[in-house]
């Protein structure tokens, strides 16, 4: 194992769109010119939710890793705040790609993508478009958001609609959005209410954090509608995905049935939750697997630890 030391971490930001995402850069020690992995998080996460834990390791394997905070969210910019578009994301993992093409201390030439949760489905939308990257990583990836409305519940969806359309109007007479909580308990009103939903937020979150439990209502259609798993067969690298097989997010067996489509796709299986996946011992085993992954299809074989 290469050194916890051996690797430094730059505060960088790139544009995107007429705004700008904060985003930390790890470049390991004594690696010219390294590959790099850049990192997105889930709903309506930032990079400060464990994303720094994924690239510390990363680094420490030669890799360079750039994890972001999409617009509108954390210490990104964008206006109004809590904003979650889809659009306006899958567009800041395009500018995080020409931002680390055009670095010199990095190989641009040898990108991969790493997305967990509905991140996870950005990955997999991202390395679709993108087929010059060399690999991508889809950790508990958000893959259809029919399935996702299923496991929520139709009541529950039901529910969502009413402040959908308050959000919509606010947008008519640009005032500030409605807001709907990301994570909730059971029963309650929120984009998900599983029992280990708002808990598991919760946990990943560190002192001082910059997150808000709360996004603009208006995504909730658009989220039904998202379903990046469909793309998954239009991959022609390796893609690894890391699936949870008691997830209460993210349907496990729409994510198997749609991973199979992929003509590389590597697939391992994890008894941890969808929000055990950042702590722990189900940190420890994803991330030796997802460095495993990353090392075979970006390092040559002499440059591996």
């Amino acid at each position: 194992m290469v050194p916890a030391e051996s690797f430094t971490r730059h505060d960088v930001s790139f544009a995107s769109g007429k705004d700008s995402c904060a985003a930390w850069l790890y470049l390991p020690t004594g690696v010219p010119s390294p590959p790099v992995v850049i990192l997105g998080h889930g709903l309506g996460a930032t990079r400060e939710m464990r994303l720094d834990a994924f690239a510390e390791r990363f680094a420490q394997a030669g890799i360079a890793a750039l994890a972001f905070t999409y617009r509108h969210f954390g210490d990104s910019s964008g206006k109004p705040r809590q904003l979650l578009s889809i659009r306006r994301q899958l567009a800041d993992w395009d500018a995080a790609i020409d931002f680390v093409k055009g670095r010199r201390d990095i190989d641009g030439t040898k990108v991969a993508v790493w997305g967990s949760s509905f991140g996870g489905g950005h990955s997999i939308t991202v390395a679709s478009r993108h087929p010059e990257l060399k690999a991508a990583v889809a950790q508990c990836p958000f893959t259809d958001g029919l399935a996702s409305t299923v496991a929520l519940g139709p009541l529950a969806s039901l529910k969502v609609l009413p402040l959908v359309a308050r959000d919509c109007l606010s947008m008519i007479t640009r005032r500030e959005p409605a807001m709907i909580p990301l994570a909730g308990l059971p029963g309650s009103l929120a984009l998900m209410n599983a029992p280990d939903a708002l808990p598991g937020y919760q946990a990943l979150l560190p002192p001082g954090t910059t997150f808000r439990n709360e996004v603009a209502a208006r995504v909730a259609p658009t989220i039904m509608a998202y379903r990046p798993g469909r793309s998954v067969k239009t991959i022609a690298y390796p893609i690894l995905f890391c699936i949870s097989d008691t997830d209460t997010v993210t349907p496990p067996e729409q994510t198997e049935r749609y991973a199979r489509t992929a003509p590389r796709g590597e697939i391992k299986h994890y008894d941890a939750g969808h929000f055990e996946f950042y702590l722990g011992e189900p940190f420890e085993q994803l991330v030796s697997d997802q460095i495993e992954f990353l090392t075979r299809h970006l390092l040559p074989a002499g440059a591996r630890s």
